[in-house]
Order: structure tokens, then sequence, then C-alpha cells
């Protein structure tokens, strides 16, 4: 009976958007201008990278705006073929948990690193939702350098967040569980009693961006959906759109939205982090896995650390205070200003806009609630709000900003972008997308200086707007121009996975820092070969480690013998190049996991187990020059025991000349 209550009041709802919400004008048809908007001519660059999230590929994908066009899929938390990622045993640690080798996570948020509460260009941070991970990206490199996994956490949604000047990317467990370790193993139903929310905050060194779990605090459990921090006079606090205030376990689309209201939990991060250098945190036993890639050594390491700092907000009453928001919010987001703080009750027909002054003054009067929320205090609703968005939409979701003092909001069930006015709470226009948009993005919109002119819906259905490809559809990214007035759609493109949210920055701002080769004569790999008079094969019991080099266009050695079955068979492959652009691949018959894509001087290595004897074909995966095909070579195997002695040669056979 309940759930046809929640039921029939969502319907209800529908029918009342409407009635007097509907999109008026709109149109299907992309105006005539839009491809000279869009057209971005063959040798020239696009004006914006844009960073996407891949969903449940777990990669991150780089595209260029305004073409829309692919640029590259960076492989974060699952295994590439492509680039070997996973599949390298210099690449394997990178995917290492307390859970043992996890090659796959839901890659959902993107969060570009910040100075002055503006983006860098240093680093990309992103989430695991699955396992719960962070990771960052050097943008020299466009690779994964670092990833963490987080304690006493379940479904990373609400990550990653960075502060203005990116000292902590911070994190919110979507599932509140019990804690790591001995005790967790509780009936389900003792959910109010035993299942507590985690919120992870993870230093960034302002040099090298190495991750450090700082500390953790620890809260009710409740369901934390996104979040954003402060920025210029809010900078040094921290909001996050909170569900599940029912602290339901079990049909949750009907139990966890009973209330009218959730809340938006205001964190004074500033002063927990005092608490925690003044050493009122407590040390916790857990376990968790912390790994990075050297670029010099061209290897990543995986450490496992084995305690976590905690506060439990419910002992320091002046770090947390909730504000009621309508229910269910999803998005929670702070315009440049600071002042304004935006909430997204998914079941609501109105935007609440909360202000940071307010919220302070009513903490400063103690203008909270009689009942507070689990021991924390609840700020009265009109006591922190500055005013609603009246019948915006349908749905809501996310917000961003752009430079002109304009939000940007985005609606699921009426699949629209909505632009109002933040300061007058009026809407000044709306626009179709198709269809059930998602996450938004605007070029700075989650930033103190916006650069607008452009946005980009990401849509969860595409039934119509492009060519079919069986049940699974292609997914959807649509780019509107915002510099007018007006909302203009100008182009559709697909993306990899399924989208969530994407930030875009200044080409100018990544394009000239990029790193093209690596350094032969700096490389510390442990088995590096500096050059073909180096390249050996050695025998240790069972382990045969092949010294490769690769050059346009052979590899060296290119003959190889006395390789046993049962034997495991290490191939280090260097690439000798040093021009930009000459990368070189390398894969062996019959191996069981993937190629190796080598830059010009960085070393790889593939591990191969040969399950049978025969001759097994050597080759470039990666085509490099007009002999590419030429670029191979063979490895003989023979039964364990054979008298075949270990031998390698280059241009020594019998057809050599």
């Amino acid at each position: 009976m309940l759930y046809k209550k929640v039921s029939v009041a969502l319907l209800a709802l529908v029918s009342l958007y409407a009635a007097s919400c509907k999109p008026k004008g709109t149109s299907n048809a992309v105006s005539g201008d839009a491809a000279v908007k869009t057209y971005v001519a063959p040798g020239k660059y696009d004006e914006f990278y844009n960073f996407v999230s891949g969903g449940f590929s777990g990669q991150l994908s780089v595209y260029g705006l305004p073409s829309g066009r692919l640029l590259r899929v960076i492989p974060v938390f699952s295994v590439d073929p492509e680039k070997g990622w996973g599949y390298s045993e210099e690449t394997k640690p990178m995917l290492n948990t307390s859970h043992g080798f996890v090659p796959w996570d839901d890659l959902h948020h993107v969060e570009m690193s910040m100075s002055d509460g503006v983006a860098d260009g240093k680093w990309v941070f992103v989430n695991g939702n699955n396992t719960p991970r962070l990771a960052r990206i050097d943008l020299k490199t466009f690779r994964t350098a670092e990833i963490i996994e987080l304690p006493n956490s379940a479904g990373n949604h609400s990550s990653p967040f960075g502060t203005e000047n990116s000292e902590y990317i911070v994190a919110g467990t979507r599932f509140s569980v019990p804690e790591d370790g001995s005790n967790s193993d509780v009936p389900i139903d003792t959910y109010k009693d035993n299942f507590k929310g985690h919120i992870s905050f993870v230093s960034i060194d302002k040099t090298s961006g190495d991750m450090n779990l700082a500390f953790q605090l620890k809260t009710p459990g409740i369901n934390f959906d996104l979040a954003r921090a402060g920025k210029g006079k809010s900078a040094g606090w921290f909001f996050f759109s909170c569900y599940n205030s029912e602290q339901a376990n079990t049909l949750l689309e009907v139990n966890a939205s009973q209330k009218d209201k959730d809340f938006i939990m205001a964190v004074n991060w500033k002063k927990a982090e005092e608490y925690v250098k003044a050493g009122k945190g407590k040390k916790q036993p857990v376990n968790y896995a912390h790994n990075k890639y050297n670029e010099e050594t061209h290897t990543a390491t995986s450490e496992m650390k084995k305690e976590v700092i905690v506060l439990d907000i419910t002992e320091f009453p002046d770090i947390v205070y909730f504000i009621p928001c309508p229910k269910s919010p999803h998005g929670c987001d702070v315009d440049p200003s600071g002042e304004y703080i935006v909430g997204s009750g998914k079941l609501a027909a109105l935007l609440p806009v909360f202000s940071y002054d307010k919220i302070q003054k009513a903490i400063a009067d103690k203008s909270f609630e009689q009942e507070g929320y689990a021991g924390i205090p609840v700020i009265k609703y009109e006591s922190a709000l500055y005013g609603e968005v009246e019948k915006p939409g349908l749905g809501p979701l996310h917000t961003e900003f752009d430079a002109n003092g304009n939000a940007y909001t985005s609606f699921f069930v009426s699949s629209e972008v909505v632009k109002w006015n933040i300061k007058e709470l009026k809407v000044l226009d709306r626009q179709p997308t198709y269809y059930s948009v998602g996450h938004l993005m605007v070029p700075g919109g989650n930033t103190k200086k916006p650069f607008g002119k452009y946005l980009v819906a990401y849509n969860k259905i595409t039934k119509d707007r492009y060519l079919p490809t069986g049940p699974e559809l292609s997914q959807s990214a649509q780019l509107y121009d915002i510099s007018g007035d007006k909302m203009q759609l100008i182009l559709d493109f697909p993306t990899i996975g399924e989208p969530h949210y994407a930030q875009a920055v200044p080409a100018e701002l990544i394009r000239d820092q990029q790193l093209k080769i690596f350094d032969i004569n700096a490389n510390k790999h442990p088995f590096v070969t500096k050059g073909e008079k180096e390249s050996k094969v050695t025998r240790d019991g069972n382990k045969v480690h092949v010294y490769i080099t690769a050059v346009r266009s052979h590899f060296a050695p290119d003959n190889i013998e006395g390789v046993q079955l049962g034997d495991e068979v290490f191939f280090h492959v260097t690439n000798l190049e040093q021009d930009w652009d000459v990368p070189h691949g390398f894969g062996v018959k019959g191996a069981n996991n993937a190629e190796l894509l080598v830059m010009p001087g960085e070393t790889l290595t593939l591990k191969w187990v040969p399950d049978r004897t025969g001759i097994f074909p050597i080759y470039c995966t990666d085509f490099c020059s007009a002999l590419h095909q030429e670029m191979s070579g063979y490895v003989r195997v023979s039964p364990k025991g054979s008298n075949v002695p270990l031998s390698f040669s280059l241009g020594k056979g019998k057809g050599a000349q």
C-alpha cells in the first residue's frame, strides 16, 4: 500500500509539471549555424579538453570541445588491452586492493586539481564507486599515477570533490555499512544501531600530487550522494547531499522516500582538521591498498596500509550540521561566490537555494530544530534558506554555473536543462535533452571562475539519436552553446561507458605541458636494456628473463631457443626510440593476457607461460614504420628437461645475409 501511495504521488507530480511547466517553443531541429560552431578544421586543435567519466567501463575518456572528437581513453580501474594496462607486470599492482586484484570499477565523477578555486591543469582525480577507491591521473602523461583504497566505505559515489586549493580530495560513502573489522558481521536489520557512514579526507601533496588518507569522519548511518566544497567565503566548509534519513535497509525505493525532507550536511572541515592535528582522532585498525606508479622506474608498487584516524562527529558538536532539503537530494552545488548552495531533491518540483551567511548566522543563533538528528543539530529550513526556484522542472539533479550569475540545472524526469538567475531565482530559459539527462557540465562550472560558453548534457537514454546497435544503446552527450541569452543545441556525440560527470578546461592549460618521450638515459627500470648490445636472455630456475629492445623495425634478440614447458618467461621490452609518436607494441602467440604498448624510452614487461611445445611468433602490435610487418621473431619452446641450450640471436639465421 505504501508503495502504491508513493507511486501515485510521483505520477501526480508528473501531471502537475506537464500542466504548468512543460517546455514551450522548443524544437527538435538544430539551427543552421550549429555546424560552424562545432567545426574544427583538419590539423586544428579543440578549444577545451573534456574529461568524461566512463561509468561502468571503469575508465576515463577525453574529448575535444567543441568538436566532440574522442582523443583518448585513459585506463584507470579496469584492465585495458589496447595499452596493456593491468596486463603488464609493471601495471598489475595498480589494481591491487584489500580484496586482491580487482580489474574493474564503476567510475562516476571527475575533479580537476585547483589553485585558488580554479583548475590548474596538473591532475585529474576520479572515483571508483564499487570497490571504494580514488585515483589520480597525471596530465603530463595522461596516465593513472596513483590509486588509494578507502576503508570503512561502500559505494564511493559521493567523490571525488576537492577543496579550492586541492588540500583535500574528499569522498563520502554511498552505502552506510558497519565499520571494517571483526565486529562487522551483524544482522542487516540492526542497521540503525550498527551501520555508519564515513567521509574520507585524502590530502594532496602540492608538488608531487601524492595522496594520503589523512582522516575520516564517522557519521550516522545515512547515504551520501554528491558534494561540493565551499569556495571564497565558504572555503573552510564542505556540503554533502544525504538521503535515506529513514535509515531503511530494504526496498529503499519506498522506505527511503517517506519523509518530506532529507538533508544537506554542512561540514566545517577546517575545524575537523584542527581536532585531528590536536590528536583528538582515534586510530582504527583497517586494511587498505595504496598503489603508486613511478615514471622513473616505469613500475608500480602496492602497499597495504593498516590504520586510519577517525573522528566521530557525535563527539564534536561544532563540526557538522544538517540542513533540511526536499526529499532524496542528488546534487549539492556551490556557486562561484561561495555564498549559495543549491540542493536538488529528486522527488521535488522546486529547487532550494541556501545561503552560507544565513547558515553561519543560524549556527551562531542556535536556530536549530527542537529534535536533532542522531545527535547532530539540524538547522531550521527557513533559517538557512535564501529562496526557492518555483516550478523549474521535474526531477532536478545537478547544477553548474556560468560567469554571469546564472545557474543551469538538469531535470531527469522532464528531460531538459533549465537556466535560471541565482539572485532573482527566476527561470530564464529551458531546452530539451534527448533523453533523461543526468549530469551536466559547464567548463569551469564548479570553480570560482567559470568559462561558460558551452554546456554538455550527459543523457541516460538515446533510443533514436544514433544508428541502432542492438539492445545496448550508445551513450549520449549533447553540446549547447550558452554564450547568448538562450541555450542552443549544436551537437550530439556518443561517449564510452555510461557517462556521469565531466569537467573541461582550456586546452592551453594542458596542451603544452605534455611529456613526449621518456629519456632513455633516465630510465631506472630494473630490467632496462639501453642498447642492442645489452640485450640478453637469462635463466633463474624456471624463470626466463628476456632483455629485449625495440626499434624501427626489429626486436633484439628476435630468435630465442631453450625455453622449456613449465617456464615463466618475462619479456622486458625497452623501446629505444627517442622520437615523439613512435611507440612499439609487443605480443606473443598464445599469451593469455594482452599486448604491451611501450612508449619511446620506456620499459615494460609481459609475462608468458607457454602451455605447449613448438615455435611461437613474437611481433610488434603497433604500426611503427613501413616495415612494421617485418618487425617480428620466434621463440622455441621445448619439453621440460630438454637439452636444448638457452640461446638468443639477431641476424644470424640461415636466411640472414
